[in-house]
């Protein structure tokens, strides 16, 4: 009976960390969203620094969620999260304004959270290690 009760919560505790993971990919993705522009000005050099950050906070999250959730479902919820959200937010407002505009840094963001997210959730396990000597010294 003691298997049947930790199989329910071992379900459950990875239903609620799939639902944190998507939550936490959602807020990454409207965060990201809105700082993905940013760019420093020098002289008439703009350095995009906005879409280089976005990016490695979406590989990062991603890559986080995999390692220490221990498996692909995390991973694919917070992906999910983020791709949805960067979707949504491509679409236009009531009044015609957009936050990810039609220049080659809005495609950028547009398209490379989702390669991101099949490269990380695709990417095969490695297997374990051996932990035990082969050595006869």
């Amino acid at each position: 009976m003691s298997a049947a009760a930790s199989s329910g919560s071992t379900i459950t505790g990875r239903l609620g960390t799939a639902a944190s993971a998507l939550v936490i990919g959602i807020v990454y993705g409207a965060v990201a969203t809105i700082g993905h522009r940013s760019a420093l000005h020098i002289g008439d050099t703009a350095l995009p620094w906005g879409i280089v950050a976005a990016l490695a906070g979406v590989l990062a999250l991603l890559l986080g969620m995999r390692l220490v959730a221990g498996g692909r479902l995390a991973a694919s919820a917070a992906a999910i999260g983020i791709v949805g959200t960067v979707a949504l937010l491509t679409l236009p407002g009531f009044g015609g304004s957009v936050l990810i505009a039609g220049d080659l840094t809005g495609t950028v963001w547009s398209v490379a959270p989702a390669l991101l997210a099949v490269l990380v959730v695709a990417w095969p396990k490695l297997p374990a290690r051996r932990t035990g000597s082969s050595s006869g010294a």
